[in-house]
């Protein structure tokens, strides 16, 4: 196994499917391993149940965002003693590299796809908690979303505008040349899946959520 990430909670590994099984069932396909590590300064009872709680929760999410057409990675294996996930590894281009290259002809029929997959996680009540460019990859024309260790079962408003939301911002920081365009794309490809009146509530909610921002920095600033 090869380490290729590492973050606050877990640890991303790249592996051969037969070198992690032990079996030779899918020859030459490559997995992702995702172990959350334990964390030395909880106390190992607390550590142990969040690890587990943030794992069966992924897990979970993924299953059912996979069953209701999300194009996001397949669970191959969930080893509780471990805390640790075997998934299916996406091979593609991650966006936040290839929508800068590309001309807007081609980005902006991207952004929808997104907002399409956005949707179908949210029409199931899922949100994704970490929306960036970066955590989306395009694998034989498909966009598919990856990373869901911030994903959670929430079916309000508050939820998806606050989603969408960060997505927006990642947008502005990532694409800031084009970040509107493209911004508009994603929510014209949301209301494609969830239709006209959700895709207005949630704009609605989109710019709630950034008055709140504003108001926030103007007492600040006060």
């Amino acid at each position: 196994m090869k380490l290729i990430k590492q973050g606050a909670e877990a640890k991303i590994y790249l592996a051969e499917f037969g070198e992690y099984f032990g079996a030779e069932l899918l020859p030459g396909e490559r997995i992702i391993i995702k172990h959350r590590i334990p964390k030395r300064y909880r106390i190992k009872e607390i550590d142990e149940r969040l690890r587990k709680e943030r794992t069966v929760r992924e897990a979970r999410v993924l299953h059912r965002a996979k069953e209701f057409g999300v194009n996001c990675p397949y669970v191959y294996e969930v080893d509780m003693r471990e805390m640790k996930i075997a998934m299916e590894f996406i091979d593609g281009e991650r966006l936040k590299e290839l929508l800068e290259r590309l001309p807007m002809e081609e980005r902006l029929p991207l952004c929808r796809e997104i907002g399409r997959q956005i949707g179908r996680l949210h029409e199931v009540g899922i949100v994704h908690g970490d929306l960036t460019t970066s955590n989306m990859i395009l694998r034989d024309g498909r966009v598919y979303l990856i990373d869901f260790g911030l994903a959670d079962f929430d079916p309000t408003l508050e939820a998806r505008g606050v989603d969408l939301h960060l997505l927006k911002r990642a947008m502005e920081s990532t694409h800031y040349t084009w970040f509107e365009r493209g911004f508009e794309e994603v929510l014209k490809g949301y209301a494609e899946v969830r239709g006209g009146e959700k895709a207005e509530e949630i704009r609605a909610k989109i710019e709630e959520i950034e008055s709140r921002g504003r108001y926030r920095e103007r007492s600040w600033v006060g």
